[in-house]
């Protein structure tokens, strides 16, 4: 699943002090091996150089509900 700003994800790195918490993309960004990684913004700061398998889509921020 790929992301896109301003989606809210959870984020699931053990070696982030942002492990577990929501944030929202505020970046995508292609790799010269055509993966995106994410820059993703919290309450208290950001990660960036994201990779899509450490992030969840947060429940229920379904866009797809018209």
């Amino acid at each position: 699943m790929s992301f896109e700003k301003e989606d809210e994800v959870v984020l699931h790195d053990k070696h982030s002090e942002f492990d577990g918490q929501v944030g929202t993309v505020t970046q995508v960004m292609e790799t010269m091996f055509g993966d995106a990684t994410y820059t993703v913004s919290f309450e208290d700061g950001q990660e960036t150089g994201v990779p899509e398998d450490q992030l969840e889509a947060v429940e229920g921020d379904d866009e797809d509900d018209e």
